[in-house]
C-alpha cells in the first residue's frame, strides 16, 4: 500500500494554498513589523500626564501624578491620583498607554483626565463610593 493517502494529499495542498495566500499579507506587514511598535495615544507608557483641576458637569475632578504607583509602586510605575468630588477614582494605565478606571474598565481612554470625565458621565450624578480592598 502506498504511503500517501487522499487525506494527506489534500492536507498538503491546503497547506500550500494557505501559505501562498498569506505571503502577500506578510510581505505587506514586514516594513511595519521592522519599524517596531506604533506610538501610543498618550505618548510613552512611562510618561506622567499633566495635572488637572476642573468642574465637569457639576462635579469637581482633579488629577495629579503621585509617588505610590499601582499596588505599592512596583514595576517602575510612578502612579497617578484622580479625585471626583474629593473621593479617589482608581485609575491605571494599560500597556498600550491608554487609561481605564474602575467605573469605565472596558472603555480605555487616552488620559487620566479623560478617564475622570468618562466616570462622571457614567455616574450620572451618583456619588463615587470609595473602592474597598482587602
Amino acid at each position: 500500500m502506498s504511503g500517501i493517502t487522499r487525506r494527506r494529499a489534500l492536507g498538503t495542498v491546503a497547506a500550500a494554498a494557505g501559505t501562498a495566500a498569506a505571503a502577500p499579507v506578510l510581505a505587506a506587514a514586514a516594513p511595519a513589523l521592522a519599524a517596531g511598535p506604533a506610538p501610543t495615544r498618550s505618548g510613552s507608557a512611562g510618561h506622567d500626564p499633566a495635572s488637572f483641576d476642573e468642574v465637569y458637569r457639576g462635579r469637581r475632578i482633579q488629577g495629579h501624578p503621585s509617588g505610590g504607583g499601582h499596588h505599592g509602586g512596583h514595576a517602575g510605575h510612578s502612579g497617578y491620583t484622580v479625585l471626583i468630588d474629593g473621593e479617589e477614582l482608581h485609575v491605571m494605565q494599560n500597556a498600550d498607554g491608554t487609561w481605564i478606571s474602575v467605573i469605565t474598565h472596558y472603555d480605555p481612554v487616552p488620559s487620566p483626565h479623560a478617564a475622570a470625565r468618562a466616570a462622571v458621565v457614567e455616574l450620572q450624578g451618583s456619588p463615587l463610593v470609595p473602592l474597598v480592598t482587602a
